[in-house]
């Protein structure tokens, strides 16, 4: 049996002859920003006549990743929200939200479901409130999107596209 020193936790001990090394990755937000944002009220001064008729409402939502120097990266999500009734598209909003995370202590085939899935979680709160408020400040009920499985986005997204991270290099 290997001692395990006793300024160690025996979590943190690898022990010898193992072939698995053991990560514990981080991830920090060094800052957030809105990229792009776009709304459109096509309907104008009839909106109230119009939103009395319950819109289909289309959300697509989509993420992407690049490098930025040494170990920050630059995580985007892409929200648009889209209202239509049958007579005329009542609202289009249209999101780029992105922020700066950094990531240390993580091996290099995991930093693109870290940031992809982890870092979108954390920044979509943020995403959320802009597209309700924006929404609403344009004379709509706040369009609140539910919440996303950034998992199975980045499944669907970018192991879809045989991306083997989801990181895109500049």
């Amino acid at each position: 049996m290997t001692e395990v020193p006793p300024d160690m936790s025996a979590q943190d001990a690898i022990v010898e002859g193992a072939d698995d090394e053991v990560f514990h990755p981080q991830i920090g937000i060094e800052t957030q920003f809105i990229k792009d944002l776009s709304f459109e009220n096509p309907v104008g001064p009839n909106a109230t006549e119009i939103i009395t008729q319950t819109p289909e409402v289309n959300v697509e939502v989509s993420t992407n990743a690049r490098p930025l120097e040494g170990d920050k990266y630059e995580v985007a999500i892409m929200i648009r929200g889209e209202a239509k009734t049958k007579e005329a598209t009542v609202f289009i909003v249209e999101l780029t939200y992105a922020g700066v995370l950094t990531v240390s202590n993580a091996p290099q085939d995991a930093i693109g479901p870290i940031l992809l899935i982890e870092g979108a979680r954390l920044l979509f709160p943020f995403a959320r409130n802009i597209v309700a408020d924006v929404s609403r400040d344009g004379g709509f009920p706040p369009l609140l999107i539910n919440p996303i499985d950034f998992s199975q986005l980045y499944r669907d997204q970018h192991l879809a596209e045989g991306s083997t991270n989801g990181v895109v290099a500049d």
